[in-house]
């Protein structure tokens, strides 16, 4: 029993640091995480700061926060810190080399942090890839796409491709190409087209929307309409002038081509005479 006692008494020491260090690591990740919600909530409440800015502060502030931690759980271990820094300075080089993926996406955020090619709530396509931003976080930026799938790509590719921003502008053209038969009038079916599109309120009227003879086709006139609209409009705006100009047509006349096979019979008195 006596020796027992001895024993427990000589990892109490350890048993002491190990209940310190969980506390601290409890702590520290209760803590971080409270101090980066609250950061994260006055940012996106105020009005003149970006959402964005204030996803990116509270992630920097909790990284800081574990970082602190960590080091002062070191030391209830007897490690002596500023010893660990200098091997870890010596070391940077092959953990710059060995993490340089990550570092990439690390400069990659800050980079699209302080450029805002785009923020929370936009509807973008960045290397292909086309969907809602629902996060940029300090490696990679989340996005859902229209049919509700969660994209997570890293910043390192987000910053390094074409990122086209479809919500970041005021108005949006949509461009729409109709065929009539080479027997009706063009003016005709242009005087409908912008009949339908002078109906729809969604349609701008500066820039003024336009209308022309674009191409002689093979079995066709084409017709393309150049419309102005609001980004949230030109997708709906779009179907609905398509479907409309379908039925303007039908109710003046004017004929829509489509592909004609012509069989042609020959009888064998017919080819005789021939």
């Amino acid at each position: 029993m006596n020796a027992l006692l001895d024993q427990l008494g000589a990892y109490a020491p350890l048993l002491i640091s190990v209940t310190k260090a969980i506390i601290f690591l409890l702590l520290g990740f209760f803590i971080s995480s409270q101090v980066a919600h609250f950061i994260r909530n006055r940012i996106v409440n105020h009005p003149r700061i970006d959402d964005t800015l204030g996803n990116f502060a509270a992630s920097v502030v909790k990284w800081l926060i574990l970082a602190f931690v960590g080091i002062a759980v070191l030391q209830l271990f007897g490690f002596q810190v500023t010893s660990l820094i200098a091997v870890l300075g010596a070391a940077s080089l092959a953990i710059g080399l060995a993490l340089q993926g990550t570092l990439s996406d690390l400069a990659s955020g800050v980079m699209l942090i302080i450029f805002r090619p785009y923020k929370l709530g936009d509807f973008v396509d960045i290397a292909g890839t086309t969907g809602t931003v629902k996060s940029i976080d300090l490696f990679v930026t989340e996005l859902s796409t229209p049919d509700n799938i969660k994209i997570i790509m890293p910043n390192s590719k987000s910053w390094g491709s074409i990122i086209i921003n479809y919500t970041n502008i005021t108005t949006r053209r949509a461009d729409l190409v109709f065929g009539i038969d080479y027997a009706n009038d063009p003016d005709k079916a242009m005087n409908v087209i912008l009949d339908v599109v002078n109906a729809d309120e969604r349609c701008l009227k500066d820039p003024a929307p336009w209308v022309g003879v674009t191409n002689l086709g093979d079995s066709s006139v084409d017709l393309t309409l150049r419309v102005w609209c609001k980004p949230s409009d030109w997708w709906q705006l779009k179907c609905d002038l398509l479907k409309n100009v379908k039925y303007a047509f039908d109710a003046n006349g004017i004929d829509i081509p489509y592909p004609h096979t012509q069989i042609v019979s020959v009888s064998k008195d017919a080819q005789a005479e021939a």
